[in-house]
């Protein structure tokens, strides 16, 4: 059974730092890209960052482009979200996502992804 788990949410001052894990079992994550995607109450589910099977072949949406780093380990099946100068506005659940790589990276789309974690809570405030 595919199953992604998000871990590492939580509540952080402005400026703070947070890193998220998205842990894989019952496949191998190497051949699938990852999408670290976030939704706050009343608002659509956004792209945050995206990676696919290079690890160098990332994406980011503006809004955390120098703030956010995606990274993968294939060795623990994991991908991760390091985000630093966090913001109140970065306030959402986080979910990641996985869907089949076939070699390319697509812009961070939600409808393009087949598998989903159940979210981990960021929240953003003094």
């Amino acid at each position: 059974q595919l199953q992604l788990v998000e871990s590492g949410g939580g509540l952080v001052q402005p400026g703070g730092s947070l890193r998220l894990s998205c842990a894989a079992s019952g496949f191998t994550l190497d051949y699938y890209n990852i999408g670290w995607f976030r939704q706050a109450p009343g608002k659509e589910r956004e792209g945050v960052a995206c990676i696919g099977t290079r690890p160098t072949n990332t994406l980011y949406t503006d809004s955390v482009k120098g703030r956010f780093t995606i990274s993968r380990d294939n060795a623990k099946n994991t991908v991760y979200l390091q985000m630093n100068g966090l913001k109140p506005e970065d306030t959402a659940v986080y979910y990641c996502a996985a869907t089949y790589g076939y070699g390319i990276l697509r812009p961070c789309r939600a409808t393009d992804y087949d598998y989903w974690g159940q979210g981990t809570q960021v929240t953003v405030s003094s």
